[in-house]
């Protein structure tokens, strides 16, 4: 089977935005592969270290939002609901 590496890092980047605290830290309870991905591509530091958490850049906690609203924002639900 192929998987497609680049759709689970976004949904773990997207995941990442439900943990955010501090401003920009968010657990990092996700596979380790991906999180090494996306410290790669700039968008967390290095997830390799004694902390409980990663820390987002600035570009990746933009993207971490972004990706969490594309993927997981009902903007069809009514208001009344």
């Amino acid at each position: 089977m192929d998987i497609n590496t680049a759709a689970i890092d976004d949904a773990v980047l997207a995941l990442l935005f439900l943990t955010v605290h501090d401003d920009n830290r968010a657990w990092k309870n996700f596979d380790w592969d991906a999180l090494n991905r996306l410290h790669d591509r700039g968008l967390i530091g290095d997830p390799a270290n004694k902390a409980k958490s990663v820390i987002f850049t600035d570009a990746g906690l933009r993207e971490s939002e972004r990706l969490f609203k594309q993927y997981f924002v009902d903007t069809c639900r009514r208001p009344d609901r």
